[in-house]
């Protein structure tokens, strides 16, 4: 599943200009943690000001809502999700950046996706991605097989057919951010040494 699938489309968003004490009555109409910074031109960065913001930038020092603008403790430009991007690199992404959502972007706003989006609306449950590049490089290990048995290990189609099996292993490893200790092509080179002078491709 895609970013785009399971984004929320419905955006609330706010002026940097507004004062905090208007963002938190947005929020608390709107049901929402965070609002998106609107962008002042179509080259300008959007922001991001979350619930996290304001608790920890406004209330915890005593400030004043009424007085604090929503630019002086947004996040700008803030990390965005491209609308195509995998929800296993978009979990990926929010571990690696501590964050919980992010506005989804392809030129312009098109929607945010959440930590919520992702345990509620996607299918890592049902269909992890671990699991299914298994399934994949095992029909694709099946094919290289039966192309070399009948092409030889030294023929394209043979060479070809095991660049599909390691461009699978190589998704699954860094998916799992885990290197095979031996690629199948490797194993496969154990029997038939003369397939590794047939993928020396050409720069």
């Amino acid at each position: 599943m895609k970013a785009s699938e399971i984004m929320t489309t419905e955006v609330v968003t706010i002026r940097g200009s507004a004062t905090v004490a208007e963002a938190v009555k947005l929020m608390k109409e709107k049901g929402v943690r965070d609002l998106i910074v609107e962008r002042r031109h179509d080259q300008d960065a959007y922001g991001i000001v979350t619930d996290t913001d304001i608790v920890y930038k406004v209330t915890a020092y005593g400030k004043d809502p009424k007085e604090m603008r929503v630019y002086e403790i947004m996040t700008k430009p803030c990390i965005v999700v491209n609308p195509e991007l995998s929800v296993e690199y978009v979990a990926r992404l929010f571990a690696n950046t501590r964050l919980h959502r992010a506005p989804v972007i392809a030129g312009k706003l098109l929607g945010i996706i959440s930590i919520t989006d992702i345990l509620h609306k996607s299918d890592f449950v049902e269909a992890p991605k671990s699991v299914v590049l298994e399934d994949e490089i095992q029909k694709a290990l099946k094919t290289a097989r039966a192309v070399c048995a009948q092409k030889g290990p030294t023929s394209p189609d043979c060479a070809a057919a095991w660049d599909i099996v390691e461009e699978l292993q190589a998704e699954l490893a860094h998916q799992k951010a885990q290197k095979p200790e031996k690629t199948y092509f490797q194993e496969y080179c154990e029997d038939f040494p003369d397939a590794l002078e047939a993928r020396m491709y050409d720069s």
